[in-house]
């Protein structure tokens, strides 16, 4: 036989870590050294931090737990609120009846406007006071400002009203400027009811449009006796609203004698 015969089996190449079992266990042993380490730390700190988890914990809890009864409070007192200003409101509709006046039995009734606004004013000023963050207690606070321009107490109702004015909620703010601009008309103050109803007009609201303002404005020239600047108001309105309740109003206005047009 020529030669030696060579052997044809392929040669199977093993990696480092196949040849050595030893480094595979040893990595495996560093792993779970390193597990067990780190579950132990973790298991000191939390031991060694006991109470300052559970601390932790405890104050995460009462924080929610006032949180959700700070929710609850403000709905029950919002429902006390709105029944008292329920009552409030009754006492400022209770019709008036002329001493000797005839009423159905059992129907309550008061003898003048000062004396009806003096008992609503009470029980306005009591709901604004004891649950002012309340939206019942807000509107209860522009009552008694109105309440008070009807007793007479001019003072306390424009302190009243100002503060509504001035507060966050825009729509009541702007019915509490115009019951201030009636207010410094009524007291001779004509020329900052002006400033307050032209305030309205460049900054109108859902409760009072600028078309109504306008109207005021223009009632108020008329009332000063000067046609001249109410006319130019009741024109502009005319044309700017005319298919509106502001603008029809005006129109009627410019021409008192013309009949009413019938809505097709």
């Amino acid at each position: 036989m020529r030669g030696e015969a060579c052997s044809s089996a392929p040669q199977v190449q093993t990696s480092k870590e196949d040849n050595n079992p030893v480094d595979q266990q040893t990595k495996a042993a560093l792993k779970q050294d390193n597990f067990i380490e780190v579950t132990g730390t973790s298991i000191h700190w939390a031991n060694e931090n006991r109470r300052s988890v559970i601390t932790t914990s405890v104050i995460l809890l009462v924080v929610v737990l006032i949180a959700v009864g700070s929710v609850t409070i403000y709905n029950r007192r919002s429902e006390a609120a709105a029944t008292d200003f329920g009552a409030a409101m009754q006492a400022y509709q209770t019709p008036l009846a002329a001493p000797g006046q005839q009423v159905p039995p059992g129907t309550k009734t008061y003898s003048s406007v000062n004396e009806r606004a003096k008992a609503a004013n009470e029980l306005f000023n009591q709901v604004a006071d004891k649950y002012s963050m309340t939206p019942s207690g807000k509107l209860a606070h522009y009552f008694s400002g109105l309440t008070y321009m009807e007793e007479g107490q001019n003072q306390s109702a424009e302190d009243a009203l100002k503060s509504v004015a001035n507060g966050w909620n825009k729509d009541l703010g702007g019915l509490a400027k115009l019951s201030l601009a009636q207010l410094y008309h009524q007291t001779g103050r004509d020329q900052l009811a002006v400033d307050t109803y032209n305030d309205l007009v460049a900054k109108p609201t859902s409760t009072v449009p600028s078309g109504i303002a306008q109207l005021q404005l223009a009632e108020l020239y008329q009332a000063e006796n000067k046609p001249a600047e109410a006319r130019k108001i009741y024109a502009q309105l005319s044309d700017k609203d005319a298919k509106g309740a502001a603008g029809a109003i005006a129109k009627q206005k410019l021409n008192p004698n013309a009949a009413p047009q019938m809505q097709q």
